[in-house]
């Protein structure tokens, strides 16, 4: 049964879809069956795999309005043993959309059920904010990957997400846990990288990831070309970086498993 996994930060801007989408690769490169899931009505998770989203119907709007089965809303990325359910601009008003709904902080975690024995891992993009489509992704998860930019604000509004990791654990997932935090954009020859570095390490301590990704120019152009980082310039500092993050996710979970 696949391990659920949601990427999230309120705070834009810090690597999150970026992380997802590599992270996806990497583990499909080791030979994980894996599903990433674009909750974010921008669709860049989609994007960045190469999917123009006028040229498919798929998305995961009408999967989780209940008007769609999910297996015909997954598509084939061209990274073996790598598919995704995408988003769609309709996606945009799913929080209205779900605000009568019965049970819907359970429509995601009730949609992917019959797809559980497919993957090893299905990934969830979520959007930028902590509003209902944040909310679905973290109770059907097992885990959370808190992508962290190495900027002087990087651990403003963790705090908030804590807190509402803290409710949904309370409310409606007793079993969420964070797997860790990823400190992204790294440069490191500006002292204020390594501040933050420290600063989040003494506060998380051994929830940060050892690996950081590096501020790399790669890692940027990948998206525009439709691939992974890891599938644009294998030998990148970026790419090999997020492999190395991979490894650190699937040590982890043989650690949380024994």
């Amino acid at each position: 049964m696949a391990k659920v996994i949601s990427f999230a930060n309120q705070k834009g801007g810090v690597g999150k879809t970026t992380t997802a989408i590599n992270i996806a690769a990497s583990l499909a490169t080791i030979k994980k069956r894996v599903l990433l899931i674009d909750l974010d009505s921008q669709g860049n998770a989609g994007t960045g795999l190469g999917f123009i989203r006028r040229n498919h119907k798929q998305s995961v709007y009408g999967v989780l309005m209940g008007t769609a089965g999910i297996i015909e809303n997954i598509l084939t990325t061209a990274v073996p043993n790598m598919h995704i359910l995408p988003a769609s601009a309709a996606l945009a008003g799913a929080e209205l959309d779900m605000l009568d709904m019965e049970n819907r902080e359970f429509r995601l975690r009730e949609s992917i059920q019959p797809i559980m024995d497919n993957y090893d891992y299905i990934l969830i993009d979520c959007p930028p904010n902590l509003g209902m489509l944040t909310i679905n992704a973290l109770t059907a998860s097992d885990y959370i990957i808190i992508p962290l930019q190495c900027e002087f604000f990087a651990l403003e509004g963790v705090q908030q997400l804590l807190s509402t990791i803290n409710v949904i654990k309370q409310k409606w997932n007793p079993d969420l846990d964070i797997l860790g935090m990823v400190l992204t954009m790294y440069d490191k020859k500006l002292g204020l990288t390594h501040a933050v570095e420290d600063d989040v390490r003494n506060t998380f301590g051994d929830k940060v990831f050892k690996t950081v990704i590096p501020r790399n120019v790669r890692v940027s152009e990948a998206p525009s070309h439709g691939k992974p980082a890891l599938f644009y310039d294998f030998k990148s500092s970026g790419a090999q970086a997020y492999l190395r993050v991979a490894t650190e996710v699937v040590n982890a979970l043989n650690k949380k498993d024994k």
